[in-house]
């Protein structure tokens, strides 16, 4: 473990006195599980159409652009630094290929006017069988377009990144142009409230998913491992839960 820490540090050095491209690839590889790890999380919203290859390029290109504006002089360690980087490429890459099809925010659209039309018809929250029978479409299909347009959703009200020359310190601060008002926070408060209510609904499977993927942050590979399932089973709950608790998400980031 010392020798590969020596190395690294070997590695940066050389890196950062000559740019030297053999100590660049090394810390590439040395890196890029930390690209595979936001390959996973990500793909875990989109639709099966978009190539995990060209996600994974993208967070490359993320790796590389760290790799060349990464201070090791400064407070900050690369992993935190590259982590931003790598997901803001991949982020950025989707929002300019708009890798929703139309026909898919079509069908979507069709899905949320269903789900109203029965909720006022029933005056409760309906089960994405309900929708999947009045769309006639496999139940399966209703949780892949929900958790599509909710990822689609928050993708365009994601601020895009920007880089800038005065080092990595900007591309991290978030300027809070419009100071919180105590009423917006109390319905953000409430909206937490109303969101852990739900969550307490689902079953003991259920929470355990959305506490190791977004609390744990673990990959659904890593909680197939955890709960002894195969990681599309482990898609399929994760799906679920999201439809379930749509409506408070979609206002949850409304409110952001």
């Amino acid at each position: 473990m010392e020798e590969s820490k020596d190395q690294e540090k070997y590695y940066w050095q050389m890196w950062t006195a000559s740019r030297d491209s053999h100590a660049g690839d090394m810390l590439v590889q040395r890196y890029m599980p930390l690209v595979q790890y936001h390959v996973q999380r990500i793909s875990a919203g989109l639709p099966r159409n978009v190539s995990r290859d060209d996600i994974k390029s993208l967070g490359l290109m993320g790796l590389l652009d760290a790799l060349q504006k990464f201070d090791p002089d400064r407070d900050l360690k690369f992993d935190t630094y590259a982590s931003f980087r790598v997901r803001g490429a991949i982020i950025d890459g989707l929002r300019k290929e708009d890798w929703m099809p139309r026909s898919a925010r079509e069908k979507a659209k069709k899905v949320d006017a269903v789900i109203e039309e029965l909720e006022q018809k029933s005056l409760r929250h309906v089960e994405a069988h309900e929708v999947a029978a009045a769309l006639d479409m496999p139940v399966d299909e209703v949780y892949q377009i929900t958790q599509e347009h909710l990822f689609a959703n928050v993708l365009s009200m994601d601020d895009q990144s920007n880089d800038h020359d005065d080092g990595e310190a900007t591309a991290f601060t978030l300027k809070d142009h419009h100071a919180k008002m105590p009423e917006d926070q109390l319905i953000k408060d409430e909206l937490h409230q109303d969101l852990a209510s739900v969550i307490s609904q689902l079953n003991e499977k259920e929470q355990l998913v959305l506490s190791l993927f977004y609390t744990e942050e673990l990959t659904l590979t890593e909680i197939g491992e955890v709960m002894n399932l195969s990681t599309s089973r482990i898609s399929q709950i994760h799906s679920k839960c999201l439809f379930k608790l749509r409506k408070l998400l979609a206002s949850e980031y409304s409110q952001a």
